[in-house]
């Protein structure tokens, strides 16, 4: 017997992992609605009748209010955030109340979904301390940026609400996304747009620091695996590769991809004073629990980027 088909509804849905996410939940089956303030996403990434799709704040709490009411999702997937760490540093307010308060606006009205059945939480790896090994779920939280803190809050929203609803309720903490439709100017597509501008002498920041990097494709098919098979309580998961790569491999892997030589040079304006040198996801737990595995490496990713915007040769 076939799980019927599920009304979701997903903040953030115009964005980087929010289209991904989508388009998979789609291929399952189930009646998707978006809701996507337009800051940093666009509403070209996602296939969705204009009814399905609002414009709105998660700060605008009456109107958030109303169309959760109308839409009465069966699963919610919060993935709306200020996220951009740097962005974050430099407008702390703006992420603290996008993180939090749109948060809590978003589960004071998904208390009155009389139908709701599930919600699913995008919380980060920024919650976990400083170490030189893999993370699991059991370390104990310690965050050393606003972001990291704004999400470490939510987690806490989330069990309170999950306290007062008894509504299942996942948190899932993201290592490193990449993939198409990114909205940030992280390492991965900063690296594509300086190739794309011609240069093959590209500036970058930090270059020793070792990063999990997961595809958003295999992100997404987790996020819909997760959301089938969680049926009750409140559980927290990590959801990477479970392998690093320093910058200097990334470049690599570009230069595979492209065929040519790409330098660095060090812009000291991009260097990060305070860096983890290594954030690496202990990701068995997840894979135990959904039967999934990553598929999509590292230059496999890259390839994919490059066929939805091709690189530029200048060879």
């Amino acid at each position: 017997m076939t799980e019927r088909i599920k009304k979701v509804l997903v903040t953030g849905g115009a964005g980087f992992i929010g289209s991904a996410t989508i388009a998979a939940l789609q291929n399952c089956g189930h009646e998707i609605y978006a809701i996507d303030n337009l800051s940093f996403g666009n509403r070209q990434f996602i296939d969705l009748p204009d009814p399905h799709f609002f414009e709105i704040d998660l700060l605008d709490r009456l109107e958030l209010a109303k169309v959760v009411s109308h839409i009465s999702p069966d699963w919610i997937v919060h993935l709306a955030a200020i996220h951009f760490i740097p962005y974050c540093n430099q407008h702390p307010v703006a992420a603290a109340q996008v993180n939090i308060q749109g948060t809590m606006n978003l589960l004071d009205a998904a208390k009155n979904v009389r139908n709701l059945e599930k919600v699913f939480f995008a919380s980060t790896a920024a919650v976990y301390p400083i170490s030189d090994r893999a993370i699991s779920e059991t370390h104990l939280p310690a965050p050393t940026d606003i972001y990291g803190l704004s999400k470490l809050t939510g987690e806490h929203l989330m069990n309170e609400f999950h306290l007062l609803t008894s509504v299942p309720t996942i948190v899932c903490r993201f290592f490193n996304a990449f993939g198409p439709n990114e909205t940030n100017a992280h390492v991965i597509p900063e690296i594509q747009r300086q190739i794309n501008a011609g240069c093959r002498t590209i500036q970058l920041g930090n270059l020793d620091p070792q990063r999990d990097f997961i595809h958003t494709s295999d992100m997404a098919r987790a996020i819909g695996k997760l959301l089938t098979a969680f049926d009750r309580g409140i559980d927290i998961f990590n959801l990477g590769r479970g392998i690093e790569y320093s910058v200097t491999e990334v470049v690599a892997a570009f230069e595979q991809v492209l065929g040519e030589k790409i330098a660095i040079e060090v812009d000291p304006a991009r260097v990060r004073k305070v860096e983890r040198m290594h954030l690496l996801a202990d990701i068995t737990k997840l894979k135990n629990f959904i039967d999934w595995e990553p598929k999509i490496s590292l230059k496999q990713g890259i390839s994919t980027l490059i066929e939805h915007q091709p690189l530029v040769s200048i060879g």
